[in-house]
């Protein structure tokens, strides 16, 4: 089947319209695309109902991976309504800021989720449980309903999710119709996607990842959808088997988490042709191909939609690729505000000058970012006015005009291949000297006793940061300080004051490490932390003598404070 042309998820939803072959699969359920269609437009036609005049036409989607979640997601496109996916990890006074802040009237949940909304005020919100009677009543007078026309444009808000930041309330990113629409024309474009292919959506659906980069090139192509309710990694090569899947999404650590499975003699008997995600890292990758016989792509897009990285051939190792056509992306000091050097590589192929090479990623050319809800000061931190006088390679930014900031950290080579090093966030500056954590962490992964590491900041008692490092795995102090001296590119401020060691790393609800929890916890947690303290070369545990110490230095500074940032 040719990838559709539509320039709305409404479109491609009628599409499926008439199309009886099996769509969606969901534990013992089957679906056909017609009835994904039908009943789309029946919640289509009860949404319409129950959205109040003149009020923002929104909705909140605190589920699991249901069938309900793709059924309201091709619902609001048909209404010309925007779906706020709500992340159920969050609680109480959060997760009701969450709902209020997207404005959403209406509100799809489920018995599970129910024990999270007790005690919340959540005045001119209706709520509504699937899988209950009173739900089945409400959608019983809509049976009939068929998908209507010309309630949506491309330019209509569709998703208004949440980005995971590690400060400050999370911001709502809108995305229309007609960006989902094109990034799934894209995406099933690249990846060669068939009306014959499985999608399976592992991945939690109130993340952009799992809508943008696997259920809508699906829905472009016709392909079938398969959902499993949470991420499994002990299920992962079951359910792709039993669902045929030929791809799949993923992000974080996901892909280590299957990687930790025991291994079988029949793992390469799958139907997999591929999986698409972020933050697998190569060594990683490498191994899920050589277990599993499937590639892993990793590719680059900002949640935001402002700019995307994309994979061609000659790809060097380690890269994630060049610019997607039509952006101009740049890797520019964030206080200077021009251009980074090249990275310069050694004959072991790592990098020499991450100092002077590392910096923001920066989208200089017209991009798809459609801004935050309601929040003008984050909408402005994105589109920061260039210099005076920049040029990118489409033509001079005007003033107005602005550049799009990632907030991701990269380095690029002579070749003008991209390689991410880190969020800024993740930037530590120890000594008046500027790191990125994600270049330590890739040092510290050769250790071959670590089976994950987490590099993120702890403020100094004087000044700037100090490097702290979280370890999964076993720890033996002389071999790490054996191993750190033998690294010639760990650079004299690299190497970790502190050493956390966790039985698991800790992770957001995408799989992602939770860096905010450790930066939070600092040296002052449950695990047993290693140091090296000041003037010392060698490790040894920190004692609660040593943390009261250390705390006494803090509060001497008036730095005290800074520890529970």
């Amino acid at each position: 089947m040719a990838v559709d042309s539509a320039g709305t998820v409404a479109e491609l939803v009628r599409d499926r319209w008439g199309d009886h072959r099996p769509g969606l699969w969901f534990e013992d359920r089957t679906l056909t695309h017609h009835e994904v269609a039908a009943g789309a437009a029946a919640r289509a036609a009860l949404l319409t109902d129950l959205l109040p005049p003149g009020a923002a036409p929104h909705l909140g989607v605190l589920l699991d991976n249901t069938p309900e979640y793709p059924l309201w997601l091709s619902a609001a496109a048909l209404a010309g309504a925007a779906v706020a996916g709500i992340n159920p990890t969050r609680r109480g006074p959060e997760l009701a800021r969450d709902i209020l802040h997207t404005e959403c009237r209406v509100l799809i949940t489920e018995r599970t989720h129910l024990p999270l909304l007790d005690g919340l005020e959540l005045p001119g919100t209706r709520v509504l449980v699937t899988g209950t009677e009173a739900y089945e009543d409400l959608l019983r007078p809509y049976a009939d309903a068929r998908p209507e026309q010309g309630k949506a444009t491309p330019e209509s808000r569709l998703l208004l999710y949440f980005t995971s930041g590690s400060t400050g309330a999370p911001k709502a990113a809108i995305c229309s119709q007609g960006r989902l629409a094109a990034a799934g024309r894209s995406l099933a474009g690249h990846f060669g996607v068939r009306a014959d292919d499985v999608h399976y959506v592992c991945m939690p659906m109130f993340h952009g990842n799992a809508v943008i980069a696997d259920w809508a090139p699906a829905l472009v192509a016709g392909a079938g959808v398969a959902l499993r309710r949470r991420f499994s990694a002990s299920g992962f090569l079951t359910d792709v088997r039993a669902y045929g899947a030929t791809y799949f999404t993923y992000v974080g650590r996901a892909v280590q988490y299957i990687l930790e499975t025991p291994a079988r003699a029949d793992d390469r008997d799958n139907p997999l042709r591929t999986g698409f995600g972020t933050e697998a890292g190569a060594v990683d990758a490498a191994a899920f191909e050589e277990r599993f016989g499937v590639p892993l792509v990793e590719g680059y897009g900002s949640s935001e939609g402002g700019a995307a990285i994309q994979r061609t051939p000659g790809t060097p190792g380690g890269a994630i690729g060049r610019a997607a056509p039509g952006d101009d992306l740049a890797v520019v000091d964030p206080v200077s505000r021009t251009e980074c050097p090249a990275a310069v590589f050694g004959a072991d192929g790592r990098l020499l000058n991450g100092r002077d090479a590392i910096g923001e990623l920066v989208n200089r050319g017209p991009n798809r970012f459609e801004g935050y809800w309601r929040n003008p000061a984050a909408e402005a931190a994105r589109r920061r006015s260039a210099p005076a006088g920049a040029d990118g390679d489409g033509g001079a930014a005007g003033a107005g005009d602005g550049w799009y900031w990632t907030g991701d950290l990269f380095y690029r080579d002579a070749g003008g291949f991209l390689y991410f090093a880190g969020r800024t966030d993740d930037r530590l500056r120890v000594d008046s000297e500027n790191l990125a954590a994600a270049v330590i962490e890739n040092i510290l992964a050769r250790h071959g006793s670590a089976d994950a590491v987490a590099v993120y900041a702890v403020p100094d008692p004087v000044a700037g940061d100090q490097v702290m490092a979280a370890v999964a795995g076993t720890f033996e102090p002389l071999a790490f300080e054996a191993f750190l001296r033998a690294q010639p590119d760990l650079g004299t401020k690299m190497a970790p004051r502190f050493v956390r060691v966790v039985e698991r790393m800790p992770v957001t609800a995408t799989n992602k490490i939770h860096r905010a929890a450790l930066r939070r916890e600092g040296f002052r947690c449950a695990d047993p932390v290693w140091w090296r303290p000041p003037g010392e070369s060698g490790y040894r545990l920190l004692t609660g003598e040593d943390v009261e110490a250390l705390v006494a230095r803090y509060r001497a500074r008036g730095r005290e404070e800074l520890l529970a940032r």
